[in-house]
C-alpha cells in the first residue's frame, strides 16, 4: 500500500524535485501539495508549485496555499540562493496548474479528517503548527511528520541554524512537541545528495523537457552554492525527506533527543540533538544520520524519467 503524504513546500529548487520524486515514486500517494513562505514570499512559491506541476504534467493534486508569515515576527525570504521568482534558471513562463484553495490551513484539516496521512515539509514548519493550533484534533490523524531542516552540527543560514528552522522555530518547537513521531533530514545528510556532474549528465541524457528543466534548475542551484558556501555541486535538500518514507534503507535515522532552541542570543533556531545521551532528556525524535547517495540518485533520476513518459 502506497504511503498518503501532504507536501508541504516552499519551492524552491530543491523543493521541485521533491514534488516531482513525490508525484512519481510508487510507494508514495501524494494527497495535495502546500506552500509556505520560506525560499520565497507564498504568491512566489505557490507559483512555483504550480509551475514544477505544469511541467512535470503532475494533475489531480490540490494545491493550496497557507501562511505567508511565521508565527512570529516579519519573516526572511532565500532570494540569495533561489532568485527573485525562487526558482530562478529556466524560463518557465505563467503558471496554468490552478490553486484549489487559498486557506491551506482548513484545506489540510478537512483533507486530515477525512484520511489520515504523513507529513512531510520541507519548508517553515509554519503551516503545520498553525494546523496543529486551530485544529488539535488532526493531531491524531498525522500518522509522521518528516521535515527537511536542522542540522547535527553546522548551519546555513548563521553557523548553528539551518534555514527552515530559523526562519520559524517557534513552528518547529510546536511541532517536535505535539505528540506526533517526528523525523528530522538535516543538513549533515542532506550535504550528502550532491547533484554533481554525473548526476545531470543522468539526468540530461533522458533527453525529455522536464529533463532539460531539471538540468537548467540544478545548474543555478550549483552558482549559488559555489558563490555563497563553496560548494563544488549543489546539495538536493529536499528530496531526501520524501526519500525516507518513500524507501526508509535509503535514510539511515537514529533515535535521540531534539530541541530546538529559541532564546539564543547566537543560536536562536538551532536544532540541539543530543545524540551521545548527555542530557539525561528521553529520546523524542528520528534524526537523519547517513544516506544511501547511490540509491537516493536512482529515485531521483527514476522519478524524472517516469514523469517525463
Amino acid at each position: 500500500m502506497a504511503t498518503p503524504i501532504i507536501l508541504d513546500c516552499d519551492p524552491g529548487h530543491d523543493d521541485a524535485l521533491a514534488i516531482m520524486l513525490a508525484a512519481a515514486h510508487p510507494a508514495v500517494r501524494l494527497l495535495a501539495i502546500s506552500t509556505v513562505a520560506g525560499n520565497q514570499t507564498l504568491d512566489k512559491t505557490t507559483a512555483n508549485a504550480r509551475r514544477i506541476c505544469d511541467v512535470a504534467s503532475i494533475t489531480g493534486v490540490p494545491i493550496v496555499a497557507g501562511r505567508a508569515f511565521p508565527l512570529r515576527g516579519r519573516g526572511i525570504v532565500a532570494a540569495d540562493v533561489h532568485g527573485e521568482s525562487g526558482l530562478d534558471g529556466p524560463s518557465l513562463g505563467p503558471p496554468v496548474t490552478p490553486v484549489t484553495s487559498t486557506d491551506g490551513i482548513g484545506y489540510l484539516r478537512d483533507l486530515l479528517r477525512a484520511e489520515p496521512a504523513t507529513v512531510v515539509a520541507t519548508g517553515p514548519l509554519t503551516n503545520i503548527a498553525a494546523l496543529l493550533l486551530a485544529a488539535p484534533d488532526v493531531a491524531e490523524r498525522i500518522e509522521r511528520i518528516v521535515f527537511m531542516g536542522g542540522s547535527t552540527g553546522n548551519g546555513n543560514v548563521t553557523p548553528y541554524a539551518e534555514f527552515n528552522v530559523y526562519a520559524d522555530p517557534e513552528a518547529a518547537d510546536i511541532v517536535l512537541h505535539s505528540g506526533i513521531p517526528v523525523a528530522m533530514c538535516g543538513l549533515d545528510v542532506t550535504h550528502l545528495a550532491l547533484a554533481d556532474e554525473a548526476v545531470c549528465e543522468r539526468i540530461a541524457a533522458i533527453g525529455s523537457p522536464l529533463a532539460r528543466v531539471c538540468v537548467d534548475l540544478l545548474g543555478f542551484f550549483a552558482g549559488t552554492y559555489r558563490d555563497i558556501w563553496g560548494f563544488p555541486a549543489p546539495p538536493l535538500h529536499d528530496p531526501v525527506a520524501v526519500a525516507l518514507v518513500a524507501e526508509p534503507g535509503v535514510v539511515e535515522t537514529v533515535r535521540t533527543r531534539l530541541d530546538i532552541e529559541l532564546t539564543g542570543t547566537f543560536t536562536r533556531g538551532a536544532t540541539v540533538v543530543d545524540r551521545y545521551a548527555r542530557t539525561g532528556r528521553p529520546p523524542n525524535a528520528d534524526v537523519a544520520v547517513g544516506l544511501d547517495v547511490a540509491r537516493f540518485w536512482d529515485l531521483v533520476v527514476t522519478a524524472v524519467r517516469t514523469l517525463s513518459t
